[in-house]
């Protein structure tokens, strides 16, 4: 291994922290706002990685992607724990709805953010000025694909637990049981979406949404 696949090694690892970690936070963190006390109360709302780790989505699946050679690395940390019957009681489902889609919006926030540092660098001339742009370019990738890939409605993603919360607040009974009974079935839908080309269309709009922001 040269020392420069170390170091790209080693942006991956770091961009992918940075990015489900936050993701993580920003649920808890938006619940807080919303009276919830639960993530704080157990410490996650800490930016120490190790309270995040995820054996399966933070170490396995990117492990990998990376021994497969994947063009980007992705994966989610452990769930921040909710007490989302607190959030409804002081916000409604609005509330919920917001929960649900902090982490999503925090990745399109600091995608579109690191997107705008781009065109500020030249040719790096160092490793550590190599580093920093290695970090840029994948995290503003990783993040839009952690975006997407959350907004997926297949249970235990955010875009499921946010689509249950509206068919909540509309009334629509049979969407809600409908992701409600296919709940445990959710990780095993998701992996047999993830390594089947059907992967390959859920993930299409990554594309449009890089094209914009870059």
């Amino acid at each position: 291994m040269t020392e420069l696949d170390i170091l790209k090694a080693l942006v991956g690892i770091v961009a992918l922290a940075v990015a489900v970690i936050g993701h993580e936070i920003m649920h808890g963190w938006v619940a807080y706002k919303y009276g919830d006390p639960t993530a704080y109360v157990n410490g996650r709302l800490s930016i120490n990685p190790i309270v995040h780790i995820d054996p399966i989505g933070t170490i396995l699946i990117p492990a990998i992607l990376y021994i497969s050679g994947a063009p980007f690395l992705f994966g989610w940390a452990k769930p921040v724990p909710i007490n989302i019957n607190i959030v409804i009681l002081n916000g409604g489902f609005r509330g919920a709805i917001a929960v649900a889609l902090a982490g999503i919006t925090y990745n399109l926030i600091l995608a579109t953010f690191l997107a705008t540092l781009l065109p500020l660098f030249g040719e790096p001339e160092s490793l550590f000025t190599l580093f920093l742009y290695l970090f840029v370019v994948q995290s503003i990738i990783l993040n839009v694909v952690l975006a997407v890939f959350n907004l997926w409605p297949i249970p235990p993603l955010d875009g499921s637990q946010a689509l249950r919360y509206i068919g909540a607040s509309l009334g629509w009974e049979k969407l809600v049981e409908f992701i409600d009974k296919i709940y445990p079935y959710g990780m095993f839908i998701l992996f047999a979406i993830l390594f089947t080309p059907l992967s390959q269309m859920l993930f299409t709009p990554v594309k449009w949404i890089l094209q914009i922001i870059l």
